[in-house]
């Protein structure tokens, strides 16, 4: 038996670092959205109790490294299953760039296995599993818009985008999260409006959303790559409403209200990236079937 499921990328409108806990770990308060920039996930049975990732993509580890690999470990583990399974996952997203691809192919596992080991579990049952993975998987295995707290696995449902293009540009290096955060200096962070940006999305208001948009980790990131600077200058030239850095970064995206305007800034910016992308918004959560 095989199961495919698709893993959407997600996006930031707004990042906000509160404090660091004691456990390490920061408390964030956040938007995410998902976007139609997506890996493939292949699960196959095999007839030997093994876990195997097969991937040709030479940036994503074959080992206990893979999220989607501790996924299907943990799955296996808690549930005593004692059938092997192939994770064949192919790359759109690119790796280590701010997008969740690695929490996405993740919690596409989970919903995957769900279905091809007959697990029965709920939505929020494997959320909740999916918090031991990674802060962002939780978020993955719904999709969706939602506001997210806690050191991100909190979870509320909320208001999807207006309809949009985003311009997603990744400059070829990648970016170490745990860096990011070692560098942040809490004290002294412009703080977003993240409720603002939660009541923006209530009403649809565009321009509201492009106005409200922030990201605490934005100056850290750029601080330690000017490049990221120089890729959200060039997309505000190009004519985007609204540009941030996704994440921790490296990439950026730029909000594209009307299509007509949207190959100037796209084929603007292929001129200083290798990676670039115009996708919609995705905004739907995730179902079970």
């Amino acid at each position: 038996m095989r199961v495919l499921e698709k893993a959407p990328a997600k996006i930031n409108l707004s990042l906000d670092v509160l404090h660091k806990r004691q456990d390490g770990f920061h408390e964030v308060k956040m938007i995410m959205t998902t976007i139609d920039l997506a890996d493939r996930v292949e699960l196959i049975e095999l007839p030997k109790d093994e876990i195997r990732i097969v991937s040709h993509n030479r940036f994503v580890p074959d080992d206990q490294r893979n999220l989607a690999y501790q996924a299907a470990k943990l799955l296996k583990d808690r549930f005593q299953v004692k059938k092997g399974i192939s994770i064949s996952i192919t790359k759109t997203i690119p790796v280590a760039a701010g997008l969740a691809g690695g929490s996405s192919d993740a919690a596409a596992t989970l919903r995957g296995l769900n279905r091809l080991w007959n697990l029965g579990l709920s939505m929020d049952e494997l959320a909740k599993i999916g918090a031991e993975i990674g802060s962002d998987v939780s978020f993955c295995v719904y999709g969706g818009t939602a506001l997210a707290t806690g050191r991100g696995e909190i979870i509320q449902h909320i208001d999807p985008p207006p309809h949009c293009w985003v311009v997603l540009a990744k400059p070829t290096i990648g970016v170490s999260t745990a860096d990011v955060y070692k560098n942040l200096k809490i004290h002294s962070l412009n703080h977003p409006d993240v409720d603002g940006m939660v009541k923006a999305l209530h009403h649809g208001d565009y321009h509201q959303i492009c106005h409200l948009m922030g990201n605490v980790l934005e100056s850290v990131t750029l601080h330690m790559h000017p490049e990221v600077s120089i890729i959200k200058e060039q997309m505000k030239r190009f004519g985007a409403d609204a540009v941030l850095m996704s994440g921790s970064g490296p990439t950026v995206f730029g909000l594209v209200q009307y299509e007509s305007r949207l190959p100037r800034v796209y084929n603007g910016l292929r001129g200083f990236c290798d990676q670039v992308f115009a996708v919609r918004m995705l905004g739907d959560v995730n179902s079970l079937d």
